[in-house]
């Protein structure tokens, strides 16, 4: 069921961003924050959800059972339109027990003490990739000659797929989180990357390797996991596990390079944990996530002077939790000292980001890394020129011409 509730729907979401400000979240969503911690806005569909613009409701809500991830659920409110019958759904947007279960099987190599032994391999792709640049022509795209490369050479190894797809895995995985995309694109493009991860688990299945798809094709040897869902399970892993941070190297580049005092402080700082704490700052100024985490709730919830009703879709834009002032103070101001460890960027609550070790790790060897060895690095283009992604689930530039 969905709410018949009469309160004003404040505004279409998602927002557009302000013009030349393309690092800060929508102003209209700042001025939703200070009004108000919960309004109804108005979807593609017609939908009308309720949107949660303040930090401390975005995390007690969040952690609510009673708020359910469960995309299939009437009044899921879904950021573009979808076809089938869910059965390319993967575990993130399920709830518990189901979704526990099935992240159980893969959460072993995202451990922080296994990530933490990547970190030299992680360094070697960093350098190597950094090496290529500074022996090849200049200007260079950073977005496909470093910050796509880095992280989709480290999936690759982690999940046993060869880098040597990378072309056709990138190509589809735009599709699919592209909101611009119909639901045939995007259902081609999630077949196609389906029936792709069927074959290596079925190759893994015939020479077992040490990598998480080969841990997977265990599982449903062991008939603990049917092929279909290990396959959906390893298209998940192979998209969130390039596509995200590929984004926030670059955005994080940008965002640097119009900022060089914080840029300096980086370049220069010999201390690693001032390299962590520019990391967690940069996750919470840029919000890579830009379309809000959508839930629908299971039960009536009484918040906020409101009631969520059994149905009611909710989103979180995480954006605008990360620029409250109640949690930080002087938010619009990106200052590497700050410790932003409590920011949302991975969500919060049992859904929260299954990647983030890796994510902070990759992070932390590029931007402790890139601008040492390359300390003249500067946009060979206006800032103005710089194309952004304003038309996917994941914010970024297509491109970020650069030179030194």
């Amino acid at each position: 069921m969905t709410s018949t509730d009469t309160t004003d729907v404040a505004a279409e979401y998602p927002l557009p961003r302000a013009e030349g400000c393309p690092f800060d979240p929508p102003p209209r969503l700042r001025e939703l924050q200070e009004r108000t911690r919960l309004t109804k806005v108005r979807l593609w569909d017609g939908k009308t959800p309720w949107l949660v613009t303040r930090y401390a409701d975005q995390r007690a809500l969040l952690a609510d059972p009673r708020i359910s991830s469960d995309v299939t659920k009437p009044g899921y409110p879904s950021p573009a339109a979808r076809s089938g019958d869910g059965s390319s759904i993967s575990f993130i947007l399920m709830d518990d027990p189901e979704h526990a279960r099935l992240r159980r099987m893969v959460t072993a190599p995202f451990t922080v003490r296994r990530v933490r032994a990547m970190r030299p391999r992680v360094q070697a792709i960093v350098d190597t990739l950094i090496d290529d640049l500074l022996a090849g022509p200049k200007p260079i795209d950073l977005v496909e000659a470093f910050a796509l490369p880095v992280p989709s050479l480290v999936i690759c190894e982690l999940l046993g797929v060869p880098y040597s797809d990378h072309d056709f895995f990138q190509h589809h995985s735009k599709v699919v989180i592209r909101r611009t995309s119909t639901a045939q694109e995007r259902a081609t493009a999630l077949g196609e990357l389906a029936a792709y991860l069927h074959r290596l688990l079925s190759d893994k299945l015939a020479e077992p390797a040490d990598d998480l798809l080969s841990g997977l094709a265990e599982r449903v040897r062991s008939g603990e996991l049917d092929h279909d869902t290990a396959a959906r399970t390893g298209v998940l892993l192979l998209i969130a596990g390039h596509e995200t941070t590929a984004n926030m190297i670059a955005l994080g580049t940008a965002a640097l390079l119009e900022h060089p005092d914080q840029l300096a402080l980086l370049r220069d700082a010999d201390d690693p944990a001032v390299v962590d704490s520019a990391v967690e700052e940069l996750l919470r100024y840029l919000h890579i996530t830009h379309n809000g985490r959508r839930r629908v709730a299971l039960e009536d919830i009484e918040f906020a002077g409101q009631v969520i009703r059994a149905g009611d879709g909710v989103i979180f834009p995480n954006d605008i939790a990360n620029r409250d002032p109640e949690a930080f103070p002087d938010p619009d101001r990106l200052d590497l000292r700050r410790d932003a460890r409590h920011h949302v960027a991975f969500g919060f609550g049992v859904h929260q980001c299954l990647g983030q070790p890796l994510a902070r790790l990759e992070l932390s060897v590029v931007y402790g890394t890139l601008y040492r060895r390359i300390p003249t690095l500067r946009l060979a283009t206006d800032l103005d020129s710089v194309p952004f992604k304003h038309d996917g689930a994941v914010y970024g530039v297509y491109e970020l011409p650069v030179t030194w």
